[in-house]
């Protein structure tokens, strides 16, 4: 069993190897060839013979992947639903059986029959267990929702990490990096891990399921941990900013809800409304509309411009300066959009630091001007 378990980690020593070699080997024949058609030619049939290579691994190497752990084993993914939502919600069947069904919508095709029946038994068995009025219950609920929307924050991220483009991206040409890719999923396939397509882990799915459990969240209230992971995902919302515009649907969404329940917080949650802010303020001002309607009603918009004033309000004066300069930035800088107008509080804003600059000064002439 060791050495199978040994043995499944070369081709992923190979892939990285090989990978590295076409990066150099590529980019240098690119600034050679860039004057020659014959080294151009030279430089893709190369190209070409590396990618012919990686594809013949598989049959030397197949014999990697024959372990028989990899099937399903109750004992082990008991142990693993311990570890992910805790002791209390563990030692229970029915919180099992929720996080198991939970998972697995995760991981079934949104196109799927039986996708929708996953997700609609897994919400029948929330609504039962909210509805019994148990306290023990309503905290199972809580650990095994937070559990989930925790482990698809975490799959989402990964998700549009790995769909990045544009300014995100770096190094090989398009057409290199693109096969390079594919090549590369194939090496993840039989050295252990899933693809994307084998798990249908696509970042709109994701950020739709997320949607639904944020909603089921707030709904049964207990929304508090799922607005502080929201709050600290900053990586993610600067991803978003490139994002395609169905994602930024979902996420724009998600962000309007728990704009909303982070601004009902209490005292404490002054650093989470900040954080929530920086982060993903610039995703409200430059996210597409979407392409068959809006992502917000006009009402929508308008509570959540009220929303956000509310909570800049809450700040300090320096923190206040450094939201709202961010806001302006993003804000002028996206010609096909003019929300969210929070003008009102850019310029409270600026009334207010006059104020204090007059209250800080102590030269009496200039007060004396100033009355």
């Amino acid at each position: 069993m060791e050495k199978l378990s040994s043995a499944a980690v070369v081709p992923q020593l190979l892939r990285n190897v090989i990978i590295a070699v076409v990066v150099f080997a590529d980019e240098s024949l690119l600034q050679i060839s860039a004057n020659s058609k014959l080294l151009e030619k030279l430089r893709l049939f190369l190209v070409a013979c590396f990618l012919f290579f990686l594809r013949s691994i598989p049959s030397v190497v197949s014999f990697a992947n024959s372990n028989p752990t990899r099937g399903y084993t109750f004992a082990a993914e008991k142990k693993n639903k311990k570890l992910e939502i805790g002791d209390c919600a563990s030692e229970s069947g029915i919180g099992r059986a929720i996080w198991q069904l939970l998972s697995a919508m995760n991981e079934i095709p949104v196109n799927s029959r039986k996708y929708e029946v996953v997700r609609s038994l897994a919400e029948r068995l929330i609504d039962e267990n909210h509805g019994q009025n148990s306290l023990a219950l309503f905290d199972l609920n809580r650990r095994v929702l937070n559990a989930s929307f925790r482990r698809t924050l975490g799959r989402l991220e990964a998700a549009v990490e790995r769909n990045r483009s544009g300014p995100v991206r770096s190094g090989l040409n398009r057409v290199v990096r693109a096969a390079v890719r594919v090549v590369g999923d194939g090496f993840n396939s039989w050295g252990g891990e899933e693809t994307v397509d084998q798990s249908a882990e696509t970042a709109e799915k994701l950020a739709a399921e997320l949607l639904w459990l944020a909603e089921k969240m707030a709904g049964y209230g207990f929304v508090d941990e799922a607005v502080e992971k929201w709050a600290s995902a900053s990586n993610l919302a600067w991803l978003a900013l490139w994002s395609e515009p169905r994602l930024q649907c979902s996420m724009v969404q998600i962000s309007a809800l728990l704009f909303k329940e982070a601004a009902a917080g209490e005292e404490k949650w002054k650093d989470v409304k900040k954080k929530m802010l920086v982060s993903w303020l610039p995703l409200l001002c430059r996210a597409s509309n979407g392409a068959d309607k809006p992502v917000l009603r006009s009402a929508e918009r308008a509570e959540l411009e009220k929303v956000l004033e509310k909570m800049i309000s809450e700040l300090g004066e320096e923190e206040q300066e450094q939201v709202l300069s961010l806001w302006l930035h993003h804000y002028t800088a996206c010609s096909s959009s003019d929300w969210p107008d929070l003008n009102g509080s850019y310029v409270r804003w600026c009334h207010s630091s006059r104020q204090l600059l007059l209250l800080d000064c102590d030269d009496p002439q200039t007060k004396r001007l100033t009355n």
